[in-house]
């Protein structure tokens, strides 16, 4: 009898344990994203699922939002995860392009930062080879071509999307404050190529089908060449 009860105390010791701990390493140390858009095309994927480092520009104290001490700043082309500031319970995935006293600019989709021009070919996509000029009546067309110049203010960064032409960033909407920025982009753990916006359905039967949907294909439609890939 007590050594069934002793039994029965160290399994849940254990599993009180391992819940603290991946409570631990998810609020402090890595945290699972999935890419729900095409943003980030084509170095990131809808139906990539990433690791994030939350740990390396310090995490987050709540509820102050302060940082702890980081292991380093955030360094030009970064991809990373941040609270989307105008919708903050969202979080977002974009390349970090401009550090705190940058000065960008972009004309006719290069981009300049401190009057330099910067070679980005090696992670940019560009889905519309046309390009609009300044006086378009279209603001958004024309911001996406044209766009600055613009200083980015102490603590905050300027973060874009490799899929230039397809990307919600700080051309439209700002900056990103340091607080809100959550971690940094670490290696694709799995991609699935049967995910989109019209795979994902509300509530527990929506759920439930997806759970089926991806275990009935999940050897014909993962991305076996992106398991384990290094996000650069």
């Amino acid at each position: 009898m007590y050594a069934e009860k002793s039994l029965l105390r160290e399994y849940l010791e254990a599993l009180l344990i391992a819940v603290i701990f991946a409570t631990f390493a998810r609020t402090w140390i890595v945290q699972a994203f999935k890419i729900p858009s095409g943003s980030m095309e084509k170095s990131l994927l809808i139906g990539d699922h990433i690791l994030v480092n939350k740990f390396i520009y310090g995490p987050t104290i709540s509820p102050l939002e302060e940082k702890l001490l980081p292991v380093r700043k955030v360094r030009h082309g970064d991809v990373v995860v941040f609270k989307y500031p105008k919708e903050r319970a969202r979080d977002f995935i974009k390349r970090c392009m401009g550090l705190p006293g940058d000065t960008l600019k972009i004309i006719d989709k290069d981009l300049y930062i401190n009057g330099r021009h910067v070679d980005d070919s090696a992670f940019t996509y560009y889905a519309d080879s046309e390009v609009y000029p300044h006086d378009l009546f279209y603001h958004s067309k024309r911001v996406r071509d044209n766009f600055g110049p613009t200083t980015v203010g102490p603590g905050s960064y300027f973060c874009m999307g490799d899929n230039r032409d397809n990307s919600n960033d700080s051309r439209y909407w700002g900056t990103v404050p340091e607080s809100d920025l959550k971690g940094r982009a670490l290696l694709v753990y799995w991609s699935f190529s049967g995910e989109d916006e019209a795979f994902e359905a509300p509530g527990y039967g929506g759920k439930a089908r997806q759970i089926g949907r991806v275990a009935l294909n999940f050897f014909r439609q993962t991305r076996w060449d992106r398991t384990f890939r290094i996000v650069r």
